[in-house]
């Protein structure tokens, strides 16, 4: 997508949200995590059909094309996603898990991308592992990231929430209701299913969770997006992104 054309795209999706916010039966605050970006461009197209903004949390996570979702090669894409008016958090720059805190203010952090021992870190180099990201991203879109961040696997430790708060990141988790469930089998927990699931139990203020692309299950989840957000917006819900949830 071409910089006029994101541009217009933008002016679109805040018009439309604008508008329809008057008559919402409720407000869905969608957010995508990296993952392999296996559907990253997919996804981008539905979000600008239905004129719904996401929140984005971005690793620097291995891709299905080979590459990482953080490498130049990716710069374009995130320049347009940004230029749309989407927000934007952090997600750890190695996708780590945070295991368990360790001895004054120190979390062990094991890595995954590359995947590595678990190492300990201290305040300061967790909070690196933040800001790494808001760092690459500046330099792709020229704005940078959004006071937010979500662990992996929504895995905190009271240390690592500690010292993302004081380098200036607010935690964001989802809603039970909201877990879209796009990296359960799809051999148990079929599409269509998950729809169904998500359409009878959603409500309003519910933080959703998907990701751009998912290693673990045989029959993508991201194609659904479409219809399920066409059908939400049925119902009388409109999307905001985090930010805007205060």
């Amino acid at each position: 997508m071409g910089a006029a054309h994101a541009l217009l795209a933008a002016a679109l999706l805040l018009a439309t949200a604008s508008v329809s916010a008057r008559d919402c039966a409720g407000t869905l605050y969608l957010t995508l995590d990296t993952g392999n970006m296996a559907h990253a461009e997919a996804i981008a197209a539905t979000l600008a059909r239905h004129a719904v903004r996401a929140t984005f949390f971005l690793a620097n996570e291995r891709t299905s094309r080979g590459d990482h979702a953080l490498d130049a090669s990716w710069k374009d894409y995130w320049a347009a996603r940004a230029a749309e008016g989407h927000a934007f958090g952090s997600h750890t720059w190695r996708h780590g898990k945070a295991l368990r805190d360790a001895a004054g203010v120190a979390i062990v952090y094991r890595p995954e991308f590359p995947p590595g021992p678990a190492d300990t870190l201290d305040a300061a180099a967790y909070c690196a592992e933040l800001k790494r990201v808001d760092d690459v991203f500046r330099v792709y879109t020229g704005r940078g990231l959004d006071p937010i961040w979500r662990a992996p696997g929504g895995r905190t430790t009271p240390n690592g929430l500690a010292a993302a708060s004081a380098c200036g990141y607010r935690h964001v988790g989802w809603s039970p209701a909201g877990f879209l469930g796009d990296e359960l089998p799809s051999e148990s927990h079929p599409n269509q299913a998950l729809v169904e699931r998500t359409l009878r139990s959603v409500k309003d203020g519910d933080i959703l969770m998907m990701h751009l692309g998912i290693w673990s299950r045989k029959d993508p989840y991201a194609p659904m997006l479409d219809a399920l957000l066409a059908r939400l917006k049925a119902r009388g819900f409109c999307f905001a992104t985090i930010p805007e949830r205060g």
